[in-house]
């Protein structure tokens, strides 16, 4: 048995991340994407997900649940793999809910698409984040891995066309991006900004970063 490098504690932030096996896509429409982040909310309670509980008309939205059991402060979804920012109150949560929500999706996968086994790569992986700048740096970080869908390349040699690249983010559904950015979504119910330090208490402030990070020197509003 592999043993976690990273431990995870209580109160303390986490980089969470996993990918597919054989790095193979596990999102390939809409449908996918969204049944994921509906799950990023619904797998976020005590027990078990108990889908068959749902009503006509209902969602994974409506699943009546108590406490969370953690907290998530930004999430980005890419063809292969995702990424979580996240922090748990009590001892074995994070682990709790990468496993129920793992488990949650794979099983909507498989059926999905008729096959049977693993869906991830091993165990999911995690980085201890301890200190300010490189937190605030994760959270542009996450939110800007869609720009590789469009420019592979963009970290090295800079964003080619940054108007465009902008206009990608802004349209891109499968991230936290828009809760930042201040969209009133039906997935706004799935972060806890409140937990996590006020690096960007405004639409403003997080755009000067975002732009920052993009070399985009045009104004902002």
């Amino acid at each position: 048995m592999s043993i976690r490098k990273v431990k995870l504690v209580s109160g303390e932030y986490y980089h969470i991340y996993n990918r597919g096996n054989s790095k193979q896509k596990i999102f390939h429409d809409e449908e996918d994407h969204l049944r994921f982040i509906a799950l990023l909310y619904a797998c976020n309670q005590k027990g078990y997900l108990k889908v068959g509980n749902l009503t006509k008309g209902q969602t994974l939205y409506d699943i009546e649940r108590g406490n969370p059991i953690v907290s998530i402060g930004s999430y980005c979804l890419m063809p292969n793999h995702f990424h979580l920012l996240i922090t748990q109150t009590k001892d074995e949560d994070i682990s709790n809910f990468i496993q129920k929500l793992s488990t949650a999706y794979s099983m909507y996968y498989n059926k999905k698409y008729k096959r049977t086994g693993g869906l991830f790569e091993g165990k999911f992986k995690s980085e201890h984040v301890d200190k300010d700048r490189y937190f605030k740096y994760l959270f542009s970080y996450v939110h800007l891995n869609p720009i590789k869908l469009i420019q592979k390349d963009w970290r090295e040699i800079g964003i080619k066309n940054k108007t465009v690249a902008v206009e990608y983010l802004n349209n891109y559904e499968y991230s936290s991006y828009l809760d930042f950015m201040g969209v009133k979504i039906i997935q706004n119910m799935i972060l806890n900004i409140n937990a996590f330090p006020k690096y960007f208490p405004n639409k403003k402030s997080f755009m000067k970063e975002i732009f920052e990070w993009l070399g985009y020197d045009d104004s902002f509003s």
